[in-house]
């Protein structure tokens, strides 16, 4: 192959990566998540405690199997980064009553703060992308974003 020529997959069964649906997604992540990114910076959290703190607002205390879930994290590091809050004092953890081996997560005033501080910046990221979108294809979006997700969850 001389050096001028791109390699052709002929007979490859793999479409264009600009078809490709999961880097699809993930360029959809990142324009979605790159403003973020930048308002987070300016606060003591990443955009993995951010997640952990919202669903522990909008939730309320559960135990760390739940929150993993919800906030889309593994729960190896979930557990890291609960540690993590809990020195800083953005989150509280206590023993389960029934079940001494787990614990029950809270969102602190420290947590609720940073989410008071950010929320009408992250708000108005989201209102400015649904703007841009549109509403109908935003809510088309999610909506079959939630059906693929269906998919892998089912038996």
């Amino acid at each position: 192959m001389k050096n001028d020529e791109t390699p052709q997959l002929e007979s490859s069964p793999l479409r264009e990566t600009n078809r490709s649906l999961p880097i699809a997604l993930l360029r959809a992540r990142e324009t979605v998540m790159g403003p973020m990114r930048e308002m987070l910076a300016g606060s003591p959290v990443t955009e993995q405690k951010w997640r952990v703190l919202r669903v522990l607002r909008e939730s309320g205390a559960q135990d760390q199997n739940s929150i993993a879930k919800r906030a889309c994290l593994l729960l190896p590091s979930l557990t890291r980064i609960l540690r993590v809050m809990e020195a800083d004092g953005l989150i509280s953890r206590l023993e389960d009553p029934a079940d001494r081996r787990r614990s029950i997560v809270s969102i602190e005033p420290a947590g609720t703060a940073i989410l008071e501080e950010h929320g009408k910046h992250a708000a108005a990221l989201v209102a400015d992308l649904r703007e841009q979108f549109g509403d109908e294809k935003m809510e088309q979006l999610l909506d079959l974003l939630e059906e693929l997700q269906a998919i892998n969850s089912k038996p």
